[in-house]
C-alpha cells in the first residue's frame, strides 16, 4: 500500500478565497459555481495539471451536503490515483459542507423574499 498524500496545504491556500467568494455570493447558483471553481482549482494544483477537468465534472449536491463527480473525470487514471491515494475526498467534502451551509442560507433568504413579494 502506497503512503497517502496530503493536500491540506493546497486546501489552506484556497480556503480564504473560497470563503470570501461564497460569503459574497448573492444566489445559490453562485455558491454552486464557486464550489465547482474551487474544487477544479484544488484538483488542478494537486495533480500538477495531469487531470483534465471540464466545468461540469464537479457538482455540489446541496440537499445532502455532498458532491457529485462526473463520469469523465472518474474515468481518468490520473484522477483515480489522486483520489484513492490522498486526502482529496475529505478536503472536497469539507468544501462541500461549507458551500451547502451558505447554499441553505441563501435558499431560505430567497424563499422569504419571494413570500414577501407575493403578498
Amino acid at each position: 500500500m502506497a503512503p497517502q498524500q496530503s493536500f491540506t496545504h493546497v486546501e489552506n491556500e484556497l480556503l480564504p478565497k473560497f470563503r470570501k467568494r461564497i460569503d459574497e455570493a448573492e444566489s445559490a447558483r453562485e455558491v454552486e459555481a464557486s464550489f465547482g471553481d474551487c474544487v477544479r482549482e484544488l484538483i488542478g494544483k494537486a495533480s500538477a495539471g495531469t487531470v483534465e477537468l471540464a466545468p461540469d465534472d464537479i457538482h455540489l449536491q446541496p440537499e445532502t451536503a455532498s458532491f457529485l463527480l462526473g463520469e469523465d473525470i472518474r474515468a481518468q487514471e490520473a484522477f483515480k490515483r489522486l483520489w484513492d491515494d490522498s486526502d482529496m475526498p475529505r478536503i472536497v467534502g469539507r468544501f462541500a459542507a461549507l458551500a451547502q451551509h451558505r447554499h441553505a442560507h441563501l435558499a431560505k433568504k430567497t424563499a422569504k423574499t419571494e413570500a414577501k413579494i407575493r403578498r
